[in-house]
């Protein structure tokens, strides 16, 4: 399937900015099931200092901020070639070690809303793909999708207890659970073409498990599938903070409003 992807973020700054870095996951990861055959990054009020690549593997983008600014705009736009593989990925790959992605974190750590939920799994004793499937079905029975209700600093254990939250919530409490269950797990931040609609107001998020014999696999707990031709992957991490969209420090400016907007829509390809 190609994909065609619009996405502009807008921050408004309260006062002109002194100074301001900002770094950038914007970038589709080039992997296996997933082909970009353009990708453009435009500024308004920011330039590129410099790109790398993280130990994620995740295309990192630095730009500045034009001093004085009070608005910067980021806008990407590129055509992606996605295949259907089940939601499996492969093989591990990467600077990172497996076993780091068995470590919990401040965002994924369990409490005892999540643990009850671990011990349920643990006694069905079902095989460990079954019981991916069914944590991601628990979840999502136990934790309604609604926006406003958290933030990106909510933890996965308060997202649980809470009952509600976005697919960043359900992505880290499927991760924390996993990693309670001796499964490696990690934080996918992306693209989905919805089927209702085109323009979105936020890009996506799902986990992913490494199983034995199938390697990592994806989950979105917020749709109870595994990821299709419709996904695009573009940052991987421990938990959100490292796959987040834009992170940042500025100088000179109290307050910041961010506007994002997303166009996801499938583009016919001509055959030669």
């Amino acid at each position: 399937m190609r994909l065609s992807i619009k996405h502009t973020t807008r921050y408004r700054f309260s006062d002109p900015v002194v100074h301001a870095l900002q770094r950038l996951r914007l970038t589709p990861k080039a992997t296996q099931g997933q082909k970009i055959l353009k990708w453009d990054m435009t500024y308004e009020n920011a330039h590129e200092e410099l790109q790398y690549e993280d130990q994620h593997h995740n295309t990192v983008t630095l730009v500045a901020v034009e001093p004085e600014a009070r608005e910067v705009i980021v806008r990407c736009e590129g055509l992606v070639d996605t295949e259907d593989n089940a939601g499996v990925i492969g093989v591990h790959s990467g600077h990172m070690p497996l076993w780091s992605f068995l470590g919990q974190t401040d965002l994924t750590r369990p409490g005892p809303s999540m643990k009850k939920l671990i011990r349920e799994l643990e006694a069905k004793g079902e095989t460990k793909i079954n019981i991916l499937h069914s944590l991601s079905q628990s979840i999502r029975d136990r934790v309604e999708y609604k926006t406003g209700e958290t933030q990106v600093e909510t933890t996965a254990e308060e997202a649980m207890k809470h009952g509600s939250g976005v697919c960043q919530d359900h992505a880290q409490i499927f991760i924390g659970a996993a990693r309670a269950l001796e499964i490696p797990a990690r934080y996918v931040s992306g693209y989905l073409m919805m089927n209702d609609r085109v323009e979105q107001e936020a890009t996506h998020a799902w986990a992913e498990a490494h199983v034995d014999g199938l390697g990592w696999v994806g989950f979105d707990v917020s749709n109870v599938i595994s990821p299709d031709p419709r996904y695009v992957r573009v940052a991987t991490g421990r938990d959100y903070r490292d796959a987040a969209p834009i992170t940042g420090i500025s100088f000179g400016a109290r307050s910041e409003d961010l506007q994002v907007a997303v166009a996801v829509e499938q583009q016919q390809v001509v055959q030669q």
